[in-house]
Parts: structure tokens; sequence; C-alpha cells
């Protein structure tokens, strides 16, 4: 590997990893975090890293030492380093996958480790299943039952990312097909075409004029494993199922032009949806499958989605709603939703400043919204129970909302407003007082801590919190954390009746880690006429205006923009947050 000023970034998960490895060992705490340290200094260097250690004047960085450089530049002359792999050889493999278990560190690895012998996932869940954790100091039975949940969690999710990463992959993968010669056309299909909120893997269809030829240059595009691609024929169609140098799984489906319409809407949309086509598709004497519509053995021909559509005389079903939940009958009675798209966005709410635990200053957070041609943005920091996120006494209340006094000055074309995300406190109470409370121009509510609740008493706590008068809206209303934490136990139709009872606007939270709300809350919520908001959770200026996998399940969710008050333009949104 050679190391260039762009590809600093290979080094830092070595470095990253090497530090986990140390303290599996049992080596210094200061020794392992010297090279979490070094990481960080690494994404924080300017200029070409390549010269830095060239010319040495890395180690007059802070937190460089001579070791650590050493084991820089023998990765960045070499590829390799022979302590790192001296280091990882001394660690059971097996001690990094536990460390993919939420609530499991590396100081309990460690002890249960040698303790035990425990030295992988298989005989930690045996360990488990034998009682054998609850006599580890610090450990008892709950411990070992959140352990054993966790396992659980990790088999049922092993092997799923999140949307938003394979996306990011797939318009790369799409870009490099279509710059090949003979390509025609090329889309997503499967999961992430329907928007789903996790991925197996991805999914390609690609049309060209002689899908044989074009194997090699597939395999040859940047990040998939030659060696691990193999050729599946079909009547009609190839498949390439490959691998990604990190792991995913790839598959390409290779097609002639004329039937690339029949296979992108057959791999598009759940089994009861497609049940739902072939039904509409019978009653015209039509039979459907992946290589086209046919009227008796005639193929008809469709060159795009819409073609085959309206072959069937019903309105065009976008890939989000194809989840076999009434959206052919819907479509058949022109009865579908305009679903809402990223342009019906006016302004956002629940955005972190570094009063709390955002990595960017309220100006900074303000100036990036009004670059981004929003109309409004919500201040919404964390309350003071949530010590964590340094939460906002009163004192630094007072202090944001004179800064903020200052900032509408100077930025007139974008309203701020002065909001608080606030805790929900065990018993379903706010985490400040009335007078405090009333001094927002809109509060939202959040669940932060005491997950373990059962359903009843978590249920309670919401409600309790969503019947408060000051309460405008109820953020991320399950806690769940995709690939890492569950929904806390919640009757959500319960929490959607007191929130349409108290006029309380339900958050679908758009960080691509949570979406939550759940799609299929979504639907039920729009059913109760309960209004939400698509909110970003912004932490850093580049998630503020990147909302295009809470597009993706608002729009899974048969929501239009008249679901969203965040729609609504600025004068239309002071008036909503002035009646409540």
């Amino acid at each position: 590997m050679s190391v260039g000023p762009l590809d600093k970034e290979a080094l830092i998960p070595l470095l990253e990893e090497l530090s986990v490895l140390l303290a599996l060992k049992g080596e210094s705490p200061f020794k392992s975090r010297a090279y979490a340290n070094a990481a960080r200094v690494l994404e924080d260097l300017e200029g070409d890293l390549s010269e830095a250690i060239a010319s040495r004047s890395l180690l007059k960085e802070k937190g460089i030492g001579p070791g650590i450089f050493e084991t820089i530049a023998e990765w960045a002359g070499s590829g390799q380093s022979q302590y790192y792999e001296e280091t990882k050889a001394s660690v059971p493999i097996g001690l990094l996958e536990m460390l993919a278990l939420r609530g499991l560190g590396v100081q309990k690895i460690r002890q249960i480790h040698e303790s035990l012998g425990v030295s992988n996932l298989v005989d930690l869940e045996y360990a488990c299943v034998e009682n054998r954790l609850v006599s580890l100091p610090g450990f008892g039975k709950k411990t070992q039952e959140k352990i054993q949940n966790a396992i659980v969690f990790h088999k049922k999710h092993q092997g799923y990312l999140h949307a938003h990463t394979a996306q990011r992959l797939c318009e790369s993968l799409l870009s490099e097909l279509q710059k090949i010669k003979g390509v025609m056309r090329a889309s997503s299909v499967g999961e992430l075409r329907c928007r789903n909120e996790i991925v197996s893997g991805i999914d390609l269809i690609v049309s060209c004029e002689s899908p044989p030829d074009l194997k090699a240059e597939v395999y040859a595009i940047d990040g998939i494993v030659a060696t691990q691609c193999q050729s599946q024929i079909q009547s009609g169609f190839e498949i390439l199922n490959c691998t990604m140098n990190d792991g995913i799984a790839l598959r390409i489906y290779l097609v002639p032009d004329d039937r690339f319409s029949f296979l992108l809407h057959h791999l598009t949309g759940n089994d009861a949806y497609q049940q739902s086509f072939a039904a509409r598709a019978k009653q015209f004497g039509i039979k459907v499958s992946e290589y086209g519509l046919f009227l008796e053995d005639h193929l008809l021909p469709c060159k795009d989605e819409y073609d085959l559509f309206s072959t069937l005389d019903v309105d065009y079903i976008p890939p989000e709603l194809r989840e076999g939940r009434g959206e052919m009958n819907a479509a058949v009675h022109h009865r579908l939703p305009k679903l809402v798209t990223e342009n019906d966005i006016r302004g956002i709410f629940h955005v972190h400043t570094t009063y709390s635990d955002g990595s960017a200053s309220l100006s900074e957070m303000v100036a990036a919204a009004a670059k981004a041609g929003y109309e409004y943005i919500g201040i919404s920091d964390h309350s003071q129970s949530a010590v964590y996120a340094h939460g906002l006494k009163a004192d630094r209340i007072r202090k944001q909302h004179k800064e903020i006094d200052g900032l509408r000055k100077k930025f007139q074309g974008i309203e701020i407003l002065k909001g608080i995300e606030s805790d929900i406190l065990p018993d379903g109470s706010l985490d400040y007082d009335e007078e405090t409370l009333s001094e927002f121009d809109f509060v939202i509510a959040s669940v932060h801590s005491n997950f373990s609740m059962n359903e009843a008493e978590m249920t309670e706590r919401v409600i309790r919190a969503v019947s408060h008068p000051s309460v405008t809206m109820l953020g991320h209303p399950t806690g769940r954390l995709l690939l890492s934490r569950e929904a806390y136990p919640l009757n959500m139709p319960a929490v959607i009746e007191a929130a349409r009872k108290n006029e309380v606007v339900i958050e679908l939270n758009a960080s691509p880690f949570r979406l939550d709300l759940d799609w299929r809350y979504c639907i039920l919520a729009k059913e109760a006429g309960v209004r939400m908001s698509l909110n970003p959770d912004a932490h850093q200026i580049a998630s503020m205006t990147d909302l295009s996998a809470g597009i993706g399940i608002a729009r899974k969710g048969w929501l239009s923009s008249d679901d969203l008050i965040n729609t609504l333009p600025k004068e239309g949104i002071l008036a909503y947050l002035n009646q409540k």
C-alpha cells in the first residue's frame, strides 16, 4: 500500500483496531489509548501524509511518538506492519467479534476470556446458557441476560448493513457500470430500491447489448473481489454473484434491453405486492413473469415500468409502496398519495450544537441551514438530565437564547427557533419546570434512559409526556438504533392516539441509524390524522442537509407533504407553533 495525500483514511481504522487489540491483549491502557489518539491526529492532519512521513515532520505532532511513527511509516511504505500482525495473531479473532455485541466492552471481554476461557461468540452463548457468567465479579444475572439478548440481536441482523451505506456504494457502482461500453440502462432493485431501512446486500440490474461480453469489465470495477465472483445463467439473463472487498454481497443482473423493464419490476416489491400485480393482470387475460407480460403467447412491448402499469390500466405505484398493503387497490381507484420529496422540506427541527453534543457551533449550524435554503431551523440541544451530552441548565439556556437573538439580526433570511430536546424522565415528567419550558418556541420530548421498562410502564411514561401542554413533538418515539438496539416495548397505537388528542407532532427521525418512526407506524399516524415532522437529529453540518434516508421512510409510510409540518413555509410554521 502506498499512502498518498488522499488515502490517509486507510491508516485510521488500522490504528483504531491496533488500539483495541492491545487492550484485549491486556497491554497498558496508556499504550492502547496512544494508538487511538494517533488515529485522531491523522484525522485532523492537513497536507500530504506521505510528505509528513518522508520529512519526519509527523513526529512533531502531539501524540505521534517514535514507536507509533515507525508503525505508520511501515504501513505507508509496504501496506503491512509487523507489530500489527504480531499483535493481531496474539489475540483470538473471536474476541473482536464479541465487541460487536452492544454493552460488552473490552474489559468485560477480557474478564470473560481470562476467567472462563471463552474466545468466540459460540462459546459465549453456551457460557450464558450454562449460567457461568453470573459468578464473575461485576456481572450477575441481569448482565448475563443482557448479553444473551445482545447475542440474539446480533445473530438476527448478521450480514445486514444500513441502507444509506449501501446506497452510497450503489451509486458509485452504477456510475462505474454506466461507463462500460455497451451498457444501456442500470438501476438498483430489491431492498434498496424499495427504501428498506437495512439491507442484506446490493442488487443491481444492467441492460446491455451483449451480457456475456460484460463480465470481465464488471469484475474489474474497483472494490469488487474478482476471485469471489460467480456467474449464473438463466433463460433470458445472467446473474453475477459478487463480493465487495469489505464483504458486502453484490448481485448484478445482466439482461438484454428489451427485457430490462420486466425484470426491474419483478425484482422490486415483496411477494404480496407481486401477487396483487399478477392478480390484476389476470383480469385482462395477461400472464406475468420476470420475462415479460404475455397475452396468450404474445409478449406485450413495454419500454419502461410506466408501460407495465398502463397496460393494466392502473396508476404507477412507486417502488417504496410495493409492500402488498392495499397499494394496488389504491392505484386502480386513483387514490395513491402524492408522496413527499426532499424538495418539499422547507425547514428543519431537532438540531444539536456545541452547546450540548453537536460538533458545530450555533452560528455554524444556522449559516449552513441558510446556505442550504431552509426557511427556518429549530435548535434543540439536550436538556439538563443528559449529563453525558452536556445538557443545558438554566444559565446556559439563557446564554443560548441571547446568542440566538443576536443571530436573528445577522441571518434575517432564516427564522431561528428556540427549542430544546427535553428528556422524558422515568415517571413521564419533563426535564424542566413550567417557567423554563415556557421560554422555548417548541419542545421535543424524548426518552434517553431507563429503556428496560415493560410495555405498560413505558407506554404510560410516554403518554404522560405527550399529554404535557408544553410538548410540541415526540422525538424518536421507539428509541431504536438500527442494527444496534431494538425499540423499547411501547404500545404505539395508544401513543399515536394520545398524540392525536393532544395535538402533538410525532417525529420521523431521519438519522439513517434510527429512522424512527417506523414506516408502518407512519401509515397508522397518517390514518389517525396525526401530523409528523421529518427531523435530521443533526449533530453535525453534513447530517443537517442529508434527509434522503428519512424521505425514503416517509414515502414508504405513504406520507405526502401535507402530513409533515416542516413542509410548511416560514409563515405557516410560525402560525402553527403560536397556535400550539
